[in-house]
């Protein structure tokens, strides 16, 4: 996604209040946006506490931030910056976490960002954003320029199934109809689950459905999304993500609040690392049942008569 990012962003150049911050990262991808931007595209160093506090100072002063790192170099190493500067002060800076998940592999837990959307999530006034597909970089990225509040968007990799054209980017939006049951898949997870779900017969595929941005309540959610919710045979929530905190227990929560009970509710989410190792994104994601074939896998489980 980070090309598709590059393009959204450099539409944007022309604002003489757009900045952005990265934290020695991006070679390869950002040379555009320092070109477009001049003075106005910094190289804060290995220094990413520094780095928010100063994006803060200048979302304070008039100017529209955007911060650029690995997800955790941006979000856990300058947790306190981001809390005391950024969300408390509700200042429109907007963090770009590279590589949401397990997406840096074999780097490691240090390059992991498993429970980003928890820890940003839980701050006052923090928005968090999880595109899909290359395609919602482009109006999520407008609708970030526009919006005056603090945001934490979520790189990951585009992972639609070959030939398929998502609908246009939503906060919610249904991908695939089917009556199987229904998931909720955050994310590029989503691309994951569709190509999991296409490679079964018809009558087994389930309806399928993405969130690209973290509700904050019940009222975040589609009326719609929580009555088929609970009126399908069962309902499975698939996240990149740590349980506490994510989009399981979220979903979980409004579907009791709003008054839907689910037939059956299955959590498929980030362990850690059961097998105490580490290896690449694939890896990862197949020991945590969260490849193509361990989806599928669980479709077909759970389509079975108990």
């Amino acid at each position: 996604m980070r090309q598709a990012l590059v393009s959204a962003l450099l539409e944007h150049t022309s604002d003489p209040a757009m900045c952005l911050l990265t934290g020695d990262l991006g070679f390869m991808a950002l040379e555009p946006l320092r070109d477009a931007l001049g003075d106005r595209f910094i190289n804060a160093g290995v220094s990413e506490q520094n780095m928010l506090s100063v994006a803060a100072g200048m979302a304070r002063s008039g100017m529209r931030p955007w911060v650029y790192s690995i997800a955790p170099f941006c979000y856990a190493r300058p947790f306190e910056q981001i809390r005391n500067d950024v969300a408390l002060h509700d200042l429109p800076v907007r963090i770009i976490a590279n590589g949401g998940g397990y997406g840096y592999g074999v780097q490691g837990p240090s390059h992991h960002g498993i429970e980003d959307c928890a820890v940003m999530g839980c701050l006052q006034n923090m928005r968090v954003h999880v595109p899909a597909f290359d395609d919602d970089l482009g109006p999520l990225i407008a609708a970030l320029t526009r919006d005056g509040r603090p945001g934490y968007l979520r790189l990951g990799r585009d992972e639609r199934p070959e030939g398929v054209q998502p609908p246009p980017h939503a906060p919610f939006r249904l991908l695939h109809h089917g009556a199987a049951g229904l998931i909720l898949a955050l994310g590029p997870l989503a691309g994951v689950c569709w190509n999991a779900l296409l490679r079964l017969p018809e009558e087994k595929r389930p309806e399928l459905w993405c969130c690209c941005e973290m509700p904050r309540d019940a009222g975040d959610y589609p009326t719609e999304l929580l009555r088929r919710a609970a009126d399908a045979p069962w309902a499975l929530v698939a996240e990149e993500h740590v349980a506490t905190g994510g989009l399981g227990a979220n979903f979980a929560l409004a579907l009791l609040e709003s008054g839907f009970r689910p037939q059956r509710f299955v959590h498929r989410h980030a362990l850690g690392y059961p097998g105490k190792r580490y290896g690449s994104q694939q890896y990862h994601r197949a020991e945590c049942g969260l490849d193509v074939e361990s989806i599928g896998a669980c479709i077909l489980e759970l389509g079975r008569p108990s």
